[in-house]
């Protein structure tokens, strides 16, 4: 696989700051029953790194000495972790609010008929991966089959109450195809909403566009396509300073299977070590931080969450 690291490291993105940590996302694997080709984690069923028990317990001390307000779960698929369920209840009950990034064929998998009960008796947010509401383009983004496979996810999570009771959060994640940026977040969300609702009778709260790192697996690809340069030029004719108070960064500590800490996901992926050191640092090392005012660290791939609309783990910044 091409790597993009040494094309991004040469960047005149501007230096931002931490603001106060609210927020810290852990990447329970890189294990998935998924490879999907936007993925920038390059997760999938041959995987094996996965986060350890002595590491979930460290996450969860972090998260009680530092009053962590969301723990944002995420893989490959964080599910497949064998502590998945430990971790939610523990954290639940230091009255953390808890989201599970799942790609919803895993609830579906042999072993996982009961997750999406669990996450509803724990009223753990769903932020589900759904690239589309059309067939062709979920298989041509993520499998063949992926699509059916995730409608049933779907209704199997409206089922338990997901997207009807206000305590159980079901929100969707659009990616976009190609080189292209997401469109308004606001009116794709009333296309997806009209458009499952009369297709397949499902219901879900909001839509999240994000947009596709030009790192790793989909990195991989520009560059194997030729279109690498020309999707950067796309992403910095796009920046907006108007994103910059609102990137996910500035409130988000991003954790490694291992328990190492970066600045977000995407710079976990690219190794690329927190503005808070030098080096690569665990956890166990930052309970006595003081996160705010610290730099960030930024490569050129920090245009993506500042194109046209902007666009976070939350979805669009504006």
């Amino acid at each position: 696989m091409k790597d993009t690291f040494d094309l991004l490291t040469n960047t005149d993105f501007p230096q931002i700051k931490r603001s106060a940590l609210e927020t810290l996302q852990v990447n329970l694997g890189y294990l998935c029953n998924q490879q999907c080709l936007h993925c920038h984690v390059d997760a999938s069923p041959r995987r094996t790194e996965i986060m350890s028990a002595a590491t979930i317990r460290d996450v969860l001390n972090f998260i009680e000495k530092k009053g962590i307000k969301t723990l944002d779960l995420t893989g490959g698929a964080p599910e497949m972790n064998p502590d998945f369920s430990l971790l939610v209840k523990q954290a639940k009950n230091l009255g953390v609010h808890v989201i599970d990034r799942c790609n919803l064929t895993v609830l579906l998998e042999d072993g996982f008929e009961n997750m999406a009960s669990f996450l509803a008796e724990n009223e753990v947010e769903v932020v589900a991966s759904m690239p589309c509401y059309l067939e062709e383009n979920v298989d041509a983004q993520r499998g063949k089959g992926v699509f059916d496979s995730s409608i049933e996810g779907l209704k199997l999570l409206n089922q338990n109450g997901y997207g009807i009771d206000e305590k159980l959060q079901l929100n969707l994640v659009y990616n976009p195809q190609g080189i292209n940026l997401p469109p308004s977040q606001e009116q794709l969300e009333e296309s997806y909403k009209k458009e499952l609702k009369q297709r397949y009778d499902i219901s879900f709260n909001s839509l999240f566009t994000i947009t596709n790192m030009p790192i790793k697996r989909f990195g991989s690809t520009l560059l194997s396509k030729g279109l690498f340069e020309e999707y950067m030029q796309v992403l910095k004719n796009a920046y907006s300073k108007e994103n910059l108070p609102g990137v996910m960064c500035r409130t988000t500590l991003s954790v490694d299977w291992q328990g190492y800490a970066y600045d977000c996901d995407f710079n976990q992926m690219l190794s690329l070590p927190s503005g808070l050191s030098v080096e690569k640092t665990h956890i166990n090392s930052l309970l006595q931080s003081d996160f705010k005012g610290r730099n960030i660290a930024i490569m050129d791939h920090c245009y993506g969450c500042t194109a046209g609309q902007g666009s976070s783990c939350g979805g669009a910044l504006v």
